[in-house]
This record gives C-alpha cells, structure tokens and sequence, in this order.
C-alpha cells in the first residue's frame, strides 16, 4: 500500500463509491450495461456475499485509475451490469454500483 493511504481508510470510509465514479465506470461498461436492461439478475447488496457460482471478472486499473484504490484485501470487480468493491475469499461486497439502473436514467 502506497504511504498515506492507510490513514485513508481510517477517515470516513473515503474508498467507498462516489456518483461520480458511476460515469467512469459506466463509460466502460454501457453496452453489457445496456444488455442487461429489463432482464431477470442477481442483486448485489453491500454487506452481503456474492452468491456462489457467478464470476466475478476483475476491473482493470486504467478503469478506477484517480479513484481510491479498494479497501486493504479487497478489489474492484463486474459481473451482471455490477461494479463491486468485494473480498475475492469472503466474496463479501464492501461497495457496489448498478450499472443497469445508470444505464436506465441516460
């Protein structure tokens, strides 16, 4: 962890998404955003695990680059029209941003 940011994730909880970073991402994902429009998915809540048997692809850097990173053991992933900060062995969801419901007020 670069120095200094230890203290960050003491301090409010500044890792955790903002509405602004709902457009980086959503730049990104829009068409498989779009896809999912109006169909049947998982629902990805904070503080829940992710159910077992759905992939969970990671997010490249370049993606969240100017963004706080993930919270310590944690990193940033898609799966389902979701961005999702979340343990990779818990699968336990620190954060999450509907891309769907970003695409749908576009």
């Amino acid at each position: 962890m670069p120095p200094g940011q230890a203290k960050k994730y003491n301090n409010n909880n500044d890792w955790r998404f903002r509405n602004e970073d709902r457009d980086r991402f959503y730049s990104h994902y829009r068409n498989d955003a779009n896809r999912w429009r109006g169909k049947r998915r998982p629902v990805f809540v904070r503080g829940q695990s992710i159910p077992r048997g759905y992939t969970i692809r990671a997010v490249p850097r370049t993606y969240w680059q100017g963004m706080p990173p993930p919270p310590p053991g944690y990193q940033y992933g898609y799966s389902d029209g979701y961005v999702v900060a979340y343990n990779p062995t818990t699968r336990i969801i620190a954060d999450v941003l509907d891309m769907v419901t970003a695409a749908a007020t576009r």
